[in-house]
């Protein structure tokens, strides 16, 4: 598992490309939990990762992620916060419940050692943007170092993000990378980054799954799948 911490110079935007012998490496390379100090001086609260997400439904690859970003950087617990209105979702197709995808997440990290679901954003309510959530979880939980977690979309649109600077003040970004391919921030954010085993596994397949009638196990936890069924979602 790789764990890399950089600053880059300048860049158009964020990139994806691959990588490969004689692709060479990143310019600097410090350590991720050195890294946190830029955002924190008072560690006292812990280290925890906040993975947002619509979770629609949570899948094998979210539960991955957590799990693998926990181990590689060290941190206390990842939080799987639940968006409640995710802003850049809403109006592109319909969105379950919030009250059902949360009750998915919840039942995801039930047995999960470290890993738990958050109703931070479902409590606020309103349009979920990570920057109000960080402020939120600074004053509930202070002294604690905040790790945001990226995947590969996020990561390149973070551009877009609602105040996407205080996000990176506020919190280390994590940028979960798929062997072989890497995503690049722009210029002036302070970042890590965290390989974790791709699995092809999409929420919008799994959605199609159940409309299809075609199996969703070991693509979801068993306990997911029981809420999907018991509550009659994506029919």
């Amino acid at each position: 598992m790789e764990v890399l911490a950089q600053r880059r110079e300048p860049s158009p935007g964020a990139i994806s490309r691959d990588v490969g012998p004689g692709s060479g490496g990143p310019e600097a390379v410090l350590d991720c939990g050195a890294v946190s100090s830029m955002s924190r001086v008072d560690h006292s609260g812990g280290r925890v990762g906040v993975f947002g997400g619509t979770f629609d439904p949570p899948h094998v690859g979210h539960l991955v992620t957590a799990v693998n970003v926990r181990h590689g950087l060290g941190l206390d617990e990842v939080l799987m916060v639940v968006a409640n209105e995710p802003w850049q979702k809403v109006g592109t197709r319909p969105l379950s419940p919030v009250e059902d995808r949360l009750a998915m997440v919840l039942a995801a990290t039930r047995d999960l050692d470290g890993v738990r679901a958050s109703d931070v954003e479902v409590r606020h309510g309103g349009p979920s943007y990570t920057a109000d959530t960080l402020a939120r979880l600074d004053h509930e939980r202070p002294g604690t170092s905040w790790f945001t977690v990226l995947g590969a979309d996020a990561a390149a649109g973070i551009e877009t993000w609602e105040r996407a600077e205080e996000v990176a003040r506020r919190s280390t970004l994590v940028v979960v990378d798929r062997p072989g391919v890497v995503v690049d921030l722009p210029a002036g954010f302070d970042w890590c980054r965290i390989e974790v085993p791709h699995l092809e596994v999409s929420s919008t397949d799994l959605r199609a799954r159940v409309r299809d009638g075609r199996p969703l196990d070991f693509l979801v936890p068993p306990a997911v799948l029981e809420v999907i069924r018991d509550r009659g979602l994506y029919r």
